[in-house]
């Protein structure tokens, strides 16, 4: 039990979530470009218009955070929580996702062109107008998505897990495994 609670007590330290430990001022429409964020816990926090490009925000908890029109383009997010995150007009272009928790999101007009989302999870995301332009979806769970009036040009979804996942006027030209009969799946 020792040990276990040894392993346990760096990570518990880190869970403040205070401001002061933080590289940049980490808030509403910041300037953090390039930081590092990697394990950090920013659950509920109001991150709208951050500009995290280029960030690593590798095994980040983001769970319920509002990152409404922020930029993340290139940033690291492998391994990320963002459960039930509010991404709505985000950009994500570009990004390295794989494995990253996306359940439950809304990502509205967001745009995740060029977005590797290997083994990543958008259980019940909503995604309408979005853009997975030359995504990589492969082995991705979109159970029950929603993806409507959004473009999968070009997006590989080799072994993704669609079941009852819509795809309401999406664009699927030239997309790999992109589901044909999805309505039947």
């Amino acid at each position: 039990m020792a040990l276990l609670f040894a392993f346990s007590a760096p990570a518990a330290a880190g869970d403040t979530g205070s401001d002061e430990e933080f590289p940049c001022a980490v808030g509403p429409r910041a300037a953090c470009a390039g930081v590092d964020l990697r394990h950090r816990v920013l659950k509920g926090r109001d991150l709208s218009g951050i500009d995290l490009t280029g960030a690593n925000l590798a095994h980040a908890v983001l769970r319920d955070v509002d990152l409404r029109g922020a930029d993340l383009s290139g940033a690291i997010l492998d391994g990320a929580v963002l459960e039930r995150a509010f991404l709505q007009g985000a950009k994500f272009a570009g990004v390295k996702a794989r494995g990253a928790n996306f359940d439950f999101a809304r990502m509205s007009g967001s745009d995740f062109s060029g977005a590797d989302l290997t083994g990543a999870s958008l259980e019940m995301a909503w995604a309408t107008k979005a853009s997975f332009k030359g995504a990589i979806l492969v082995n991705t769970n979109l159970q029950e998505a929603k993806l409507s009036e959004s473009t999968l040009e070009g997006a590989d979804l080799s072994g993704a897990f669609i079941r009852y996942a819509l795809f309401l006027n999406t664009v699927m030209a030239a997309c790999t495994a992109c589901p044909t009969d999805w309505q039947a799946r």
